[in-house]
């Protein structure tokens, strides 16, 4: 049973942005060890140079769930591509594995082991939007399941937080994880 999650801020956010310390509470009152990191040049820096950062700062085992938003999604996809071991869980909400809109998207790596990051999570859960106003949308979400499966969950809630998109709870993902 999972008793560890980090959670993943996305781009140009904080840990204390949206529904994160909302999902932090509600495990921690289940017992969980929760960490929240700060990455605020998450997706500025290229992933070559920025994921040995988040390597060396977290401990991944098997009762871990990594949860992502945004580009905290798309960083799970690096991350899991360099783990050696298999973490409980990764949840990658408005995910994205190709550049979902003409912004620069250095978190995307230009190629990926999806064999090898399958290896890495015993169970994957998307969850996208039809209306997501990036581009994280339905069909990034599709295209990460049909290489990874697991669980797609579509919605039509935005980006499921943002700036102009207040979003503090999140029932749904904390019943997912």
């Amino acid at each position: 049973m999972p008793n560890r999650a980090i959670i993943f801020h996305g781009t140009g956010g904080s840990p204390d942005a949206v529904w994160y310390p909302w999902l932090d509470r509600c495990l921690t009152e289940r017992g969980w060890s929760v960490e929240r990191p700060s990455y605020p040049r998450l997706n500025e820096e290229p992933i070559a140079t920025f994921l040995p950062q988040v390597l060396e700062s977290h401990r991944f085992d098997a009762e871990t769930v990594l949860v992502g938003h945004s580009g905290g999604a798309a960083l799970l996809l690096a991350v899991l591509g360099q783990l050696e071991v298999t973490v409980a869980r990764a949840v990658l909400v408005a995910g994205y594995s190709t550049p979902p809109n003409d912004e620069a998207e250095p978190v995307l790596q230009s190629h990926y082991d999806w064999d090898r990051i399958r290896s890495h999570a015993a169970t994957f859960v998307f969850v996208n939007s039809v209306g997501d106003p990036y581009g994280c949308d339905d069909s990034q979400g599709r295209a990460m399941f049909d290489r990874l499966g697991g669980t797609l969950v579509i919605r039509d809630e935005g980006h499921f937080g943002d700036w102009n998109q207040p979003f503090p709870t999140f029932p749904l993902l904390d019943r997912l994880i």
